[in-house]
């Protein structure tokens, strides 16, 4: 059961799965007074968004948990290390041995604007609020404009 009562003839006109709405000229020829459809839908969408918030505060949580796992893993991995200093261990359940791999670290005194630029990444990415800024003081920017929308809120 979902938080509001949903008209089942509305459900009809929605994909399960994704939420698209797949039958547009179904749900605009329900045989049902406008303002009961507009409100059915906009409660559907107060239950939609309390879905999604939760189902993201749970995301952030199961993410929060597998993090400390993931910590504690590499704890207690530094620890077997040192305990046994190199050597290799097997027992009935377990077995433990190394492998050698390399990678590269930097000094304090690194800086990397000395650096090659071979062995740099550069990455362009438009900065919208300025952008908005100049194009509202007047500037013209090529393949940029600002387009102005109405966006629904729902309480």
């Amino acid at each position: 059961m979902t938080l509001y009562e949903i008209d089942a003839e509305i459900m009809k006109c929605v994909d399960e799965d994704t939420g698209e709405v797949i039958d547009m000229e179904r749900l605009n020829a329900l045989n049902m007074e406008r303002n009961t459809k507009i409100a059915n839908v906009a409660r559907w969408c107060k239950d939609l968004k309390a879905e999604s918030e939760a189902l993201k505060a749970e995301y952030k949580n199961l993410k929060a948990r597998a993090e400390a796992c993931d910590n504690k893993l590499e704890s207690l991995k530094r620890w077997i290390g040192i305990a046994l200093n190199g050597e290799a261990f097997k027992d009935s359940t377990v077995s433990i041995s190394y492998r050698r791999s390399e990678s590269v670290e930097f000094t304090d005194s690194f800086d990397i604007n000395k650096l090659p630029e071979e062995y740099t990444k550069i990455t362009k990415e438009p900065r919208k609020t300025e952008i908005k800024e100049a194009l509202n003081n007047g500037a013209e920017i090529e393949g940029c404009y600002i387009e102005t929308k109405k966006n629904v809120i729902i309480k």
